[in-house]
């Protein structure tokens, strides 16, 4: 069946294919067949199109270094069969549904991209992955880790997957596994709390982390709050109420620094041990007294001698080089999985681009397919195999903890535990 959306943007795919090729001097090679995806077509002397979406607002510290990685990444690249490699203005996503759904509309405005790195944030990604992968776009993920977005990591598709999504960060189902063995098995806590804000990422994570800890034997109390609130002491009165060792908070810097500072007004939540999520390993939020005393569970970020296989670039020298162009350290614990996920996406452009004379044809579904088919590459990150839902992580989380305020470089926190799968 043929939506009139999909019809509107097989029209505008075939315009924009006949004017690249007149643009190109091109004339279409009667064996080339174009999968129903479509193809698209660069001109002699013009650039393939990438678009980078994140979070350049809410979540800033978040979201601007990863469209650096991105950035710095096409650097050091270089062109892909004699063209250049744009991806035009950084998209703004909001880390919202809204801001997701119209950034992913803004790419579909220009026929030419051939695929997304982002977004930042899980609630974008469920907004913005229908609309991209209905066009027959590729995205590449650097920090969204629902579960949703991809699957159960048992052969079952999230609610919120659509093909053509893809995210070299970790599926939340790991750092879930992390957390409670770090709480139960290491801090010998048997009863936890923990706060989400109904998105697909903390909610998700927050139900991953009570399902694996009450399977060894503890038990958490859930409780909510939305985004923007300020006033927490409902919600702390409630948890106080449940009595637990511990709090687990992957929410968001907005809402966990109100929860932090309101917590000395609540009766029995003096002392107890808390937790944070990758959303909150961000400059801005290590710089709060409030936060000293925290551990946080993330992406591993010791990279040893990791080299991405592309462009040869070890995590150290990416770490220089961003200092070098913008003058300051990475603000997000993400930087290397956005320069890891832009390096996969254009190997698959390079793999799947034709050269026709002067022009390239990029057909959108084996672009796709390569894209999925990335296996055993060699990352920052680590060594980078796609699954069949788009799962590409190495699965690995660290944790550490936050002692001073004055440190503020998300990888130079003491790790105190390891996991791996």
């Amino acid at each position: 069946m043929t939506t009139k959306r999909g019809s509107r943007i097989a029209v505008l795919h075939w315009f924009s294919l006949l004017a690249a090729l007149i643009l190109a001097g091109a004339c279409v090679p009667v064996d080339y067949e174009s999968s129903p995806l479509g193809t698209v077509v660069v001109g002699g002397g013009e650039e393939i199109q990438i678009r980078a979406l994140g979070t350049l607002t809410r979540a800033g510290d978040l979201g601007v270094p990863s469209q650096r990685g991105v950035a710095l990444a096409l650097a050091d690249y270089g062109p892909i069969k004699g063209h250049g490699v744009s991806m035009g203005a950084g998209l703004d996503s909001l880390c919202s549904a809204e801001g997701g759904a119209a950034a992913a509309e803004t790419v579909l405005g220009d026929g030419q991209v051939v695929g997304v790195v982002g977004t930042s944030c899980s609630v974008a990604a469920a907004a913005a992955s229908p609309i991209l992968s209905e066009a027959g776009l590729v995205m590449v993920a650097p920090s969204t880790t629902s579960p949703s977005l991809t699957s159960d990591l048992r052969g079952n598709a999230g609610a919120n997957y659509h093909a053509g999504y893809h995210r070299v960060a970790s599926n939340d189902l790991y750092q879930a596994e992390a957390v409670a063995d770090f709480v139960y098995n290491e801090l010998g806590l048997r009863t936890m709390a923990a706060i989400h804000d109904g998105d697909p990422y903390t909610s998700g994570l927050t139900a991953a982390f009570k399902t694996a800890f009450e399977a060894l034997g503890g038990t958490v109390a859930v409780a909510t709050v939305n985004k923007g609130d300020t006033d927490m002491l409902p919600v702390l009165t409630e948890i106080a109420a449940a009595g637990p060792e511990g709090l687990f908070m992957p929410i968001f810097p907005e809402e966990a620094g109100p929860v932090l500072r309101q917590s000395s007004e609540v009766d029995g939540l003096a002392g107890l041990v808390r937790i944070g999520g990758g959303g909150l390993l961000v400059s801005d939020f290590l710089a709060l007294p409030e936060s000293e005393g925290l551990y946080f569970a993330g992406p591993t970020l010791d990279f040893g001698s990791n080299v991405n296989g592309a462009t040869g670039r070890s995590g150290d020298e990416l770490n220089a080089a961003y200092q070098e162009r913008y003058g300051e350290y990475s603000t997000s614990a993400y930087l290397a999985h956005a320069y890891d996920a832009t390096t996969i996406l254009l190997r698959a452009i390079e793999e799947t681009a034709v050269e026709v004379g002067d022009a390239l044809y990029i057909d959108r579904a084996k672009l796709r397919e390569a894209l999925g088919g990335t296996s055993g590459f060699s990352g920052i990150i680590g060594t980078i195999s796609c699954d069949g839902f788009g799962d590409c992580g190495t699965g690995r989380v660290q944790i550490s903890q936050h002692t001073s305020s004055t440190m503020t470089d998300v990888e130079g926190l003491p790790v105190v535990y390891r996991y791996a799968p």
